[in-house]
């Protein structure tokens, strides 16, 4: 009768339950990082990602609802048209004020 004294340690779908257990627990937080994602496809938040500011390989990710749009730098100077509008100086501090010109100025020069 040694058969009818079986030990529960011995039973290998013990192990296969902490299996499941510990997949539900990785699914879990899995989906946990998901929604904390700021580009989450199930989020309707406007969210403007900026990536790697100031060098040449910068990227601007924008997120409009469902709609990504992806700015990439090309690492050439912008070019196009319009007139100077204002100045901005830059302090000793960091911070950077713009100062508009007047609309008479403006027309002035080129």
């Amino acid at each position: 009768m040694r058969f009818l004294d079986h030990d529960d340690a011995d039973d290998p779908i013990l192990s296969v339950v902490n299996l499941i257990d510990v997949f539900l627990v990785v699914i879990g937080i899995l989906m946990m990082v998901i929604v904390i994602n700021p580009l989450n496809p199930f989020s309707s938040q406007k969210v403007t990602i900026v990536e790697n500011p100031g060098e040449p390989d910068m990227r601007i990710t924008i997120k409009d609802g469902r709609e990504l749009t992806r700015y990439e730098a090309k690492g050439k100077m912008g070019e196009g048209q319009g007139m100077r509008a204002g100045i901005t100086y830059r302090l000793d501090d960091g911070r950077m004020i713009y100062v508009p010109e007047n609309a008479e100025n403006s027309l002035d020069q080129p």
